[in-house]
C-alpha cells in the first residue's frame, strides 16, 4: 500500500458493526467520497477493528453486518486500510482473522495520519 498524499480523505472508524449506525455511516461517507474521485484511506480504531472480522452475522434486532459494504471497497478504489495495532491486540485478533488485507499502525504512526491527509472524518 502506498503512503497517502495530502489531498486524501482519512475516514476514522471507531465503532463496531452492531449497536449504532456510526460504522455504516462512515463507510457510506467513504464510498460517496471515492465515487466523487477522492482518494480515501480508512483507519479502523478501537471497536472499529471488529468490523473487519470474517463471517459476520446479523446483530441484535436483525442489524446487518458490514461485510457486504467492505467487500465493495475495492470496486471504489479504496485500498488503504489501516488498523490500530493496539486494538487488534486488545481484541485478541490477528490479520488472519480479518476479511481484507490491512496495514497495522502503532500509536505513533496513527498520530501522524491526520496531518498526512487534507480532510479527516471521524465516525
Amino acid at each position: 500500500m502506498t503512503e497517502p498524499t495530502p489531498s486524501d480523505l482519512l475516514v476514522i472508524l471507531r465503532h463496531g458493526p452492531h449497536g449504532t449506525n456510526w460504522l455504516r455511516e462512515g463507510l457510506d461517507a467513504a464510498l460517496v467520497a471515492a465515487a466523487f474521485g477522492r482518494r480515501v484511506s480508512l483507519l479502523f480504531m478501537g471497536e472499529g477493528v471488529t468490523a473487519l472480522l470474517r463471517g459476520q452475522q446479523a446483530g441484535p434486532l436483525g442489524q446487518k453486518g458490514t461485510s457486504a459494504t467492505l467487500e465493495m471497497l475495492e470496486m471504489y478504489d479504496i485500498e488503504t486500510l489501516l488498523v490500530e495495532e493496539a486494538a487488534l491486540e486488545r481484541f485478541g485478533l490477528t490479520e488472519a482473522d480479518l476479511m481484507l488485507p490491512v496495514r497495522r499502525l502503532s500509536a505513533e504512526a496513527i498520530s501522524r495520519q491526520p496531518g498526512a491527509h487534507r480532510l479527516v472524518l471521524t465516525f
